[in-house]
């Protein structure tokens, strides 16, 4: 079975069994369907959602969680970006992460930590240095995510600058980057 193979992490609560797995192109359509309940129709004016518009996700980094009839429940993609510039001239690769979505129905089980904690660490083992955001800092810095190291860093258009967050994969990845966040991921077709 696929899925089970696939499967990084499960757990049950009392209704089902949850697995998060990684996305399939056939899962598009649940997908937006998801983003659109959980985060309404104002998601597609965000900042972030310019540097994920018109490209592809990250090669392996679209993850989808799943019930035990195939539901989804929860979906997090990370984007290939560059955060500005290092102190040696050159472009700092790093991934966008976003949206992590829950299905309100589905809210409260656990699903979106399980998400974020697979999402970083396919990422670690896949050798990015680093994985930017822009949410609520008390969630996210539950998985090590703060504003220290953004503060030289802008995204294209209107974002908090509190909400703006990375991660470190690897020590001294963001060191002395500074300015705007750019797509740098595959086109889509």
């Amino acid at each position: 079975m696929a899925a089970v193979l696939l499967s990084a992490q499960v757990f049950d609560d009392a209704a089902t069994t949850i697995e998060i797995v990684s996305e399939k192109p056939g899962d598009a359509a649940a997908r937006e369907a998801l983003l659109d309940r959980a985060m309404g129709p104002g998601r597609k004016r965000k900042s972030s959602e310019k540097l994920r518009r018109n490209r592809l996700p990250a090669e392996g980094l679209s993850l989808v969680a799943r019930d035990g009839e195939g539901a989804l429940l929860g979906t997090v993609r990370l984007w290939h970006v560059q955060a500005g510039v290092g102190r040696d001239g050159r472009a700092v690769d790093a991934l966008l992460l976003g949206p992590l979505a829950v299905d309100p129905r589905a809210e409260g089980r656990g699903i979106g930590s399980a998400l974020m904690r697979e999402a970083v660490k396919r990422a670690a083992e896949r050798g990015h240095g680093a994985v930017l955001l822009v949410g609520d800092a008390p969630y996210y810095a539950r998985f090590g995510f703060s504003a220290e190291k953004t503060g030289s860093l802008v995204m294209p258009g209107p974002f908090e600058r509190s909400r703006f967050l990375a991660l470190e994969l690897v020590d001294g990845w963001l060191d002395g980057a500074c300015g705007l966040l750019t797509a740098s991921g595959a086109p889509a077709h």
